[in-house]
C-alpha cells in the first residue's frame, strides 16, 4: 500500500471486527463491538503511511506497525478517533431528547459514525500511561472533546496554563519537533480548527477559558457540535487527499 491507495471515505468501522454485531443492544445507546482506534489495521495502515515523513524540525519520521500501536524513535504511538458524541449513560436524558426530536435517530447515529470514523476523524499521539489521549477523555474541562485538547496544546507551545500541561509536558521531546504550535498544526493537517494566524482555537463549543459545561446542553446545541465536527473531518479529509496526490495546498 502506498500514499495513492488512501481512500479517505473509508469507514474505519467496515474492518473492525464486530462493531455493528449487536450495536443497539443492551441500553440503546449505540455500542460498538470493539473499538477501530484498536482493531482497525487500515486506520493503523493509513496512519504509518500519512505520517512518516519529515518532522518541521527536519527529523525524518518513520513508523513502524506493532501489532495495535505505531513506533519510532523510542515512542509508541496510539491511534485516537478525535471526534466525540456522547454516548454515555451519564449523558442519556440529553440523548433522549436528541432521539424524540427526529423521525430515524439510529439511523442518523450510524450515519454520523461512518462519516466521522474516516481517515479525517483520526490522529496518533503518544501511547503510554495517563497518555493526552486518556487525559483528554478523563478531564473534566476536556470531556474528551478535541477543540478543547488542540487549545491545550496551543498554550502549552505558548507556555500558558491549561488543564493538560502536565500530560503534554511528559511528551515535550515529541511537541519538540513540531518546533511550535504552527509546525504541529500543519503537520497533522488540523488547520481547519484554527485562525488564519494560528493565533486561536476555533472552538466546537464554547470554551471561556474552561470554565463553561463542556457537553452539549441543549438539543439545538448537541447536533451543532455533531454538524461542525462532521464539517471538519470532510475538510480535514480533502487536505489529507490532497497530500495523498500529491496536490499543493
Amino acid at each position: 500500500m502506498t500514499l495513492t491507495d488512501i481512500d479517505v471515505n473509508f469507514d474505519f468501522t467496515s474492518d473492525t471486527p464486530k462493531f455493528w454485531d449487536h450495536f443497539w443492544d443492551g441500553d440503546g445507546l449505540g455500542r460498538g463491538g470493539a473499538d477501530p482506534d484498536a482493531k482497525s489495521q487500515t486506520m493503523q495502515n493509513y496512519h504509518r503511511l500519512i505520517y512518516s515523513r519529515v518532522l518541521p524540525n527536519g527529523e525524518k519520521m518513520e513508523l513502524i506497525n506493532d501489532s495495535t500501536c505505531l513506533y519510532w524513535n523510542n515512542i509508541w504511538f496510539g491511534n485516537d478517533s478525535i471526534t466525540a458524541t456522547f454516548r454515555h449513560v451519564d449523558y442519556r436524558p440529553m440523548l433522549d431528547k436528541v432521539a424524540e426530536s427526529m423521525d430515524n435517530y439510529r439511523g442518523f447515529v450510524e450515519n454520523y459514525l461512518r462519516k466521522l470514523y474516516t481517515i479525517g476523524g483520526a490522529i496518533i499521539f503518544p501511547a503510554h500511561r495517563y497518555s493526552i489521549n486518556q487525559a483528554r477523555g478523563m478531564h473534566r474541562k476536556i470531556s474528551d472533546r478535541f477543540d478543547l485538547t488542540l487549545e491545550c496544546i496551543r498554550c502549552y507551545y505558548k507556555n500558558e496554563p491549561n488543564p493538560l500541561e502536565k500530560c503534554l509536558d511528559k511528551d515535550k521531546d515529541f511537541f519538540a519537533k513540531f518546533n511550535d504550535f504552527k509546525g504541529y498544526v500543519d503537520f497533522f493537517f488540523l488547520q481547519d480548527l484554527v485562525s488564519e494566524n494560528y493565533d486561536r482555537v476555533l472552538f466546537w463549543l464554547e470554551n471561556d477559558n474552561f470554565t463553561k459545561k463542556k457537553l452539549p446542553q441543549s438539543v439545538e446545541e448537541y447536533l451543532q457540535f455533531v454538524n461542525v465536527q462532521l464539517e471538519f473531518v470532510a475538510k480535514r479529509n480533502q487536505r489529507i487527499d490532497k497530500f495523498c496526490k500529491g496536490i499543493a495546498d
